[in-house]
């Protein structure tokens, strides 16, 4: 294990060493949730982060004040560098350096304190505090902290031998504060911004996605017990409940990440959560160009589809970006225009200035009260939009999606999940048939023909990239009364197996009936269709 070493110096000379795990991100700033904890003003929340992989240290900045390496100030978000080094953040001098800690003589990190004792000192200090008669309800965690973590740390100060360690006694002293207050472990993982996804399999295993890639994180909760709170403390005040009655739920934090929960008997492990962590910063047509998930044709083709009022469907596997595009595509509608937006659980960021964000409602303790999309998007209707946004069709609303487009509510989107376009409009026929209309497949597909211009189809390869695979335009229904399908834009990738994956985008060569549309309403500028 590399081990990092951190001498802190403040203004007035007062010193303190800390020794922190360098394989997990060690963030500094003033919230409670950093490995190193700087309270000054000067100071952003998350100021700096220092990371140790693939045997390079690196230095990302995330401060409004900035951040000096060696009297240098960093100018990029992140910078490389090698230990030992001088970190001036803010009014504090950092002292950095890296040693190796052999296995067999590795220091007790708090992570790995013994289960038993973390049970002890969290039993401990809810019953100093009475935390269970507690009404937290009216007390904000800022009142709340600084109780808590004093209780903390004269706990762990009278266990003596058995934390000989200050660094792993101050640490453990914070991830405890994490559990009792806030969202224990998770709380690192959900202040980095190169994590997207979040999966606790129980209390002892936690994966986290980075730049799409999938590993296992050392970090753990105390035990079941802490994973069933965290939960609660997610879903109560959503006015949801999670327990042997309803034991999976679906919930939302405050920054509008998606959290999936599941609690035993369904889980067999132990509690589990997944949480689709909400993008800070929306993201552009452009990055997406930036980052090749497109190419500038596709972007310039997809914008001007939005614009012509095409009808589309984004089509993908889960976790391959679907979401992400729709709300891309849907920044492309005109400021003028009055959207409404229906979700189960609320993703969609849409800036222009008129817009009806709706969201769906689980049934209350008594089983009432329950408003489903299909609710949502039949109400829609009544409320006089000139575009309705559906972030997923996974029931009978897909029906209901489709006559809304098909009457006077051109420029619609919405997304499904399947794995290529033709599969796409296989599914939505499905969801069709469970509207219980007792249609036949002829109409539904008659409708669908009419109502779907484009399917926008996206893939997450193997390794993590999520690109548009390819862009289909449905032309119609033939004489056997199957939908026709003709591909516009193809991604080709050509890499070996196992190696990043590269390809090219490349345009098949059919033009597309909405090229028509696009020339009556000047958006074709340049002397490109495409």
């Amino acid at each position: 294990m590399t081990e990092l070493r951190v001498r802190v110096e403040d203004a007035q000379g007062a010193v303190s060493e800390h020794r922190l795990d360098a394989s997990l991100p060690c963030w500094i700033g003033r919230e409670r949730g950093c490995a190193i904890v700087l309270p000054s003003d000067a100071i952003s929340r998350r100021h700096v982060c220092i990371e140790h992989a693939a045997g390079q240290w690196r230095a990302r900045d995330a401060s409004a004040n900035g951040t000096w390496i060696d009297y240098e100030k960093i100018t990029l978000q992140t910078r490389a560098f090698a230990p030992p080094i001088s970190l001036q953040v803010g009014p504090y001098r950092l002292q950095l350096s890296a040693a190796a800690t052999p296995a067999n003589d590795a220091p007790l990190s708090a992570t790995d304190a013994p289960v038993a004792l973390r049970k002890r000192i969290h039993r401990l200090v809810i019953d100093r505090l009475d935390l269970v008669r507690l009404d937290r309800a009216k007390m904000s965690a800022d009142v709340l902290l600084p109780e808590v973590k004093k209780a903390l740390q004269e706990i762990c100060d009278g266990l003596g031998e058995e934390l000989p360690d200050k660094a792993v006694r101050a640490r453990l002293v914070t991830e405890l504060c994490d559990e009792v207050l806030g969202l224990g472990p998770l709380e690192g993982l959900l202040a980095d911004p190169a994590v997207s996804e979040i999966m606790v399999v129980d209390a002892e295993t936690i994966f986290a996605e980075r730049a799409g890639r999938i590993a296992r994180t050392p970090l753990r909760f105390t035990d079941d017990d802490a994973v069933r709170a965290v939960i609660e403390r997610i879903v109560t005040p959503l006015g949801r409940r999670i327990d042997e009655s309803t034991p999976l739920v679906d919930a939302r934090l405050a920054d509008g990440s998606r959290v999936n929960a599941v609690i035993p008997p369904l889980a067999r492990r132990g509690p589990c959560i997944t949480i689709r962590k909400f993008s800070g910063a929306p993201i552009s047509i452009d990055k997406l160009v930036e980052i090749g998930s497109l190419d500038r044709r596709i972007a310039r083709f997809l914008t001007r589809g939005v614009r012509a009022r095409r009808n589309i469907v984004v089509s993908g596997g889960t976790g391959s970006g679907k979401t992400t595009l729709l709300n891309v595509l849907s920044a492309a509608v005109p400021a003028h225009e009055r959207i409404v937006t229906i979700e189960d659980a609320a993703e969609l960021r849409l800036d222009q200035p008129h817009v009806v964000a709706l969201e769906a409602r689980p049934p209350n303790l008594e089983g009432r009260g329950e408003v489903t999309i299909r609710d949502l998007v039949k109400n829609a209707l009544r409320m006089r939009p000139d575009r309705i946004v559906v972030g997923e069709c996974r029931g009978g609303e897909a029906i209901d999606m489709l006559q809304a487009m098909n009457t006077g509510h051109e420029g619609s989107m919405t997304t499904t999940h399947a794995n290529s376009p033709k599969e796409a409009i296989a599914r939505l026929e499905t969801l069709c048939l469970m509207a219980g209309l007792d249609l036949p497949l002829r109409a539904i597909r008659a409708q669908l023909a009419t109502s779907i211009h484009l399917i926008v189809q996206q893939t997450r390869y193997a390794d993590g990239s999520r690109r548009v695979s390819c862009i289909s335009e449905v032309r119609g229904i033939d004489e056997a009364g199957e939908l026709q399908l003709s591909d516009i834009f193809c991604f080709e990738p050509f890499a070996a197996a196992g190696e990043r994956v590269h390809g090219e985008f490349r345009a098949t060569g059919y033009l597309p009936a909405c090229i028509d549309s696009f020339v009556q309403l000047g958006l074709v500028d340049d002397g490109a269709f495409l």
